[in-house]
């Protein structure tokens, strides 16, 4: 079974960082696409940024370019996302992804874990 376990959320004032961890357990992934949506409350489940198996491809929606940075272990089979100059509109529930293996230059979401709580306070 397909384990994804975020951790690293909390709360944090503006201006400030944090690094979130996704640990895969079940399967590896080295090969997949793994990455990062969020959700916040009222509001649709956005992609945040995406990493390719080998780690040489990322993308970021533009809301997060220069600030926050995906990247990978995966001799730990785990993705993380550093989040710097958080600002209170990115409070949300952060949520790990990743994919079986596919051709594409995408994240799809084949599996999710179940979420980590980000609060930027001003």
């Amino acid at each position: 079974q397909v384990q994804l376990v975020e951790s690293g959320g909390g709360l944090v004032q503006a201006g400030g960082s944090l690094t979130l961890s996704c640990a895969a357990a079940g399967r590896t992934f080295n090969n997949s696409y793994m990455g990062w949506f969020r959700q916040a409350p009222g509001k649709e489940r956005d992609f945040i940024a995406h990493i390719s198996g080998g780690g040489g491809s990322t993308s970021y929606v533009d809301f997060v370019k220069g600030r926050f940075t995906i990247s990978r272990n995966n001799a730990k089979n785990t993705v993380y996302l550093e989040m710097n100059s958080l600002k209170p509109e990115d409070t949300a529930e952060y949520y790990c992804a990743a994919d079986r293996p596919h051709g594409g230059d995408y994240l799809r979401g084949d599996y999710w874990g179940q979420g980590t709580q980000v609060t930027v306070s001003s």
